[in-house]
């Protein structure tokens, strides 16, 4: 979504976010979750602080029923304009954004969420990026593994009923009264100060475990993907 006019953008700046937040709690409400690999969460949980992975077609369902106000979460959001609509829409769940990406801010943004991870906050960080290649795991939360010495915790969602838009990665928004399955797969360490081999061998692992969770997550509803026909 580009908006042009600065006045029309602020004003959506404001109105969107509290928008999006009635709606969306209206919509998930009327949904059933059910929760798979709930030793995983607890398990990281359990070590005081952890970093979330999950694929981007999934991110408006879990920004709804994943981020919960009393875990204390930071999320890595796209440093683009289009962007503050989704900082100010997860700054509504509690969530701080910290603002870059692969191409714009990343280092900065990796040293943010360092340093909130070290004050207690879990991370939360969109594996395969704000532009993909779909379901391509990216080197920012191995790198943050590495640096806070966090474990990686992947996650995927699926649903029976849902719309699909014409993005990159397919996005998904699931449809009223869809049941929802929300997993959680076997968590990841990183080597602290891992070399360029150790970062991209966690790279390659990481995505495997995510696209490994994401068959077995949509297979339960009789599909191979969220995007296939």
């Amino acid at each position: 979504m580009a908006v042009k006019n600065g006045f029309l953008y602020r004003l959506l700046l404001v109105v969107l976010p509290w928008l999006y937040a009635g709606l969306s709690r209206a919509l998930f409400a009327t949904c059933r979750v059910r929760v798979h690999g709930g030793e995983n969460l607890e398990y990281c949980e359990a070590q005081g602080r952890f970093i979330e992975v999950s694929w981007h077609y999934s991110v408006f369902s879990l920004i709804a029923v994943n981020c919960k106000r009393d875990r204390g979460w930071a999320a890595m959001v796209s440093a683009s304009k289009d962007a503050e609509f989704v900082a100010r829409i997860l700054a509504r769940q509690g969530v701080v954004a910290v603002r870059g990406s692969r191409n714009r801010g990343g280092i900065s943004a990796l040293k943010e969420l360092i340093g909130l991870m070290r004050r207690g906050y879990n991370a939360a960080i969109i594996a395969d990026g704000s532009k993909g290649p779909a379901r391509k795991m990216q080197a920012g939360a191995i790198l943050l593994a590495s640096k806070s010495g966090a474990a990686i915790l992947p996650m995927t969602l699926a649903a029976d009923r849902y719309w699909t838009f014409r993005s990159w990665d397919r996005t998904i928004l699931p449809k009223p009264f869809a049941k929802l399955d929300l997993w959680y797969g076997q968590p990841m360490t990183v080597p602290e100060k891992a070399g360029a081999d150790e970062i991209e061998q966690g790279r390659l692992e990481m995505e495997q475990r995510l696209n490994d969770l994401y068959v077995r997550a949509w297979g339960e509803f009789g599909r191979e993907g969220h995007a296939e026909g």
